[in-house]
């Protein structure tokens, strides 16, 4: 058991920029972080969602909540999710032979690549948020967190993992375990479409985002790691913003 709290604590230190009043850190617990991603996108979608009711009642300008929210899941996120998504960006559009590819995937600086995609990836999603509907359904912002989260739960467990990753241990690609993560991302689904009709239809945009551009940056660098993870949860949010803000 205390394997598993020690993952959680150690799960929302990691994806959560909201300080942890506790501490702990053991190896043992690192296959199991995954396991908790789908809790933490709950929080993170529950405090976005609150973000978006609280904008509504403050009656601001339209331009100022499109980028607040906008804004909210990179900054609640510590950056964490767009890190992996410059990184790749980097590495993929490179074009390199593969070694190459990789260590420009270690590289810390930030190329013209990384740059112009996350500016283009901003302005876009800043566009859908000022283009959403006044009576849109705010609760999609929380199956959108809640469903990018199990998808990179279930990618990091399932696929080959590269040599240099952080996931790269038999224990965490145990398929029992991936089971979690898939149940809850089945039950956010149905439930999104029972609860609030169209708007579910967010769940399945971030399902084929992530789906797609995972595969992308795991067919390019021959193999998964958490920068492609966050790279693929990056643009699948995105793709779940757009179905929100036009639906």
């Amino acid at each position: 058991m205390k394997k598993y709290l020690r993952a959680l604590v150690m799960c929302f230190s990691m994806f959560c920029a909201i300080p942890c009043p506790i501490h702990s850190w053991a190896e043992e617990s690192v296959p199991y972080i995954s396991l908790f991603l789908p809790l933490v996108g709950a929080f993170v979608g529950g405090l976005w969602t609150l973000c978006a009711y609280v904008l509504r009642l403050l009656a601001l300008p339209n331009l100022v909540n499109a980028a607040i929210l906008c804004a909210f899941p990179f900054l609640i996120t510590g950056g964490m999710h767009m890190d992996g998504f410059l990184d790749v960006t980097d590495a993929v559009k490179s074009r390199r032979p593969l070694e190459e590819r990789r260590k420009i995937l270690k590289d810390p600086h930030v190329g013209s690549f990384a740059v112009l995609s996350a500016i283009l990836l901003i302005m876009g999603q800043f566009a859908l948020f000022a283009s959403a509907k006044e009576e849109a359904n705010i609760l999609a912002l929380l199956i959108i967190c809640v469903c990018s989260r199990c998808m990179a739960a279930a990618a990091v467990i399932l696929l080959k993992p590269m040599k240099t990753s952080q996931y790269a241990t038999a224990k965490t690609r145990s398929k029992v375990r991936a089971l979690v993560p898939l149940l809850v991302l089945a039950a956010v689904v149905a439930c999104g479409f029972v609860f609030f009709g169209k708007y579910g239809f967010v769940s399945l945009a971030v399902i084929a985002g992530y789906s797609v551009f995972a595969a992308c940056g795991y067919r390019s660098l021959q193999g998964m790691s958490g920068d492609i993870s966050g790279y693929a949860l990056t643009l699948a949010e995105l793709c779940g913003v757009a179905v929100y803000a036009l639906i």
